[in-house]
């Protein structure tokens, strides 16, 4: 057992030397399996390395949050514009058309409320109906540090192990609570457990200090979350440091959906993430999209 006494925090983290991707294009998953890596290929832009996913989850425990009211009306026309979805598998089967045919990332951890302590989730999607809506994924989230962390990183744990039944990956998503730290050190450490247990991706936030040790220290891919609505300018600004610092993508939903431009900011995001533009030239893109939409 590790002393816990003389834990040290990791320093050489070989920031300037990239994982090996010469066998697959994805760090950590060349020694999957054909059928985990189609899907992270569908996932996973293999172009670019990168992925731009809408998230529209969040009523699985916020309820109808503002942009969200009605889902056929506002994420629906925006899904074309997205390499991704990760949703509920009661907004897919109600408000998407499988016509749109975007890869899924299907949240399927639940079982609590903005009403009571958020890391107290269960598996909420048994892996037959994953497989049913033909999902490229699914997603938890770990709560490391909460209340019931243990029930968190148990529920994630299951979803590992039974997708990698069907090779289906698991993203494991990093929750704070509103006592933890959000700093490169919790980050980093939940990310890393999270990958040790056996996620093919993490999903967790951006920090302006020391970001580029979270992605080095977790051997998986990370896509950074938007979290609470930014200007756009800022928003893309954090994704084009997020990019610049070892993430492979971005997982939006608020500064995308209550955007006053959604499909514009979307489409600035794309330019950002698989095209390596600065995030002040996206910018100048979003509004250009944004005055034509008006005009």
């Amino acid at each position: 057992m590790a002393d816990l006494d003389d834990i040290k925090d990791g320093k050489d983290f070989g920031t300037g030397q990239p994982a090996d991707t010469s066998r697959f294009f994805l760090k950590g998953s060349a020694d999957y399996d054909w059928g985990m890596k189609a899907r992270l290929s569908r996932i996973f832009n293999p172009a670019s390395g990168n992925t731009v996913m809408l998230a529209f989850d969040h009523g699985y425990f916020q309820g109808p949050t503002t942009g969200l009211e009605r889902i056929d009306l506002s994420i629906s026309p925006l899904a074309r514009h997205a390499d991704v979805l990760m949703c509920t598998r009661g907004a897919l089967r109600t408000s998407i058309r499988p016509e749109i045919n975007k890869p899924v990332v299907l949240r399927c951890s639940g079982g609590n409320s903005i009403l009571t302590e958020l890391s107290n989730e269960l598996v909420a999607v048994d892996i037959d109906d994953a497989l049913r809506l033909g999902v490229c994924g699914m997603a938890a989230q770990v709560y490391i540090g909460a209340e019931y962390e243990h029930k968190s990183i148990s529920n994630v744990v299951q979803l590992i192990d039974t997708g990698a039944r069907y090779g289906l990956p698991t993203m494991a998503v990093t929750g704070v609570g509103k006592s933890m730290a959000r700093d490169a050190r919790y980050f980093g450490l939940a990310s890393r457990i999270a990958a040790e247990v056996g996620a093919h991706l993490v999903k967790t936030y951006y920090v302006d200090d020391g970001f580029e040790k979270i992605t080095a220290g977790c051997p998986v891919p990370i896509v950074i979350a938007g979290g609470k609505k930014l200007p756009e300018r800022e928003a893309l600004e954090m994704a084009y440091r997020a990019i610049d610092q070892g993430a492979s993508g971005v997982d939006m939903g608020r500064n995308v959906f209550q955007s006053t431009s959604p499909a514009a900011m979307l489409q600035a995001l794309r330019r950002v993430v698989h095209h390596g533009e600065t995030g002040e030239t996206a910018y100048q893109l979003f509004r250009e999209l944004e005055l034509e939409k008006a005009a």
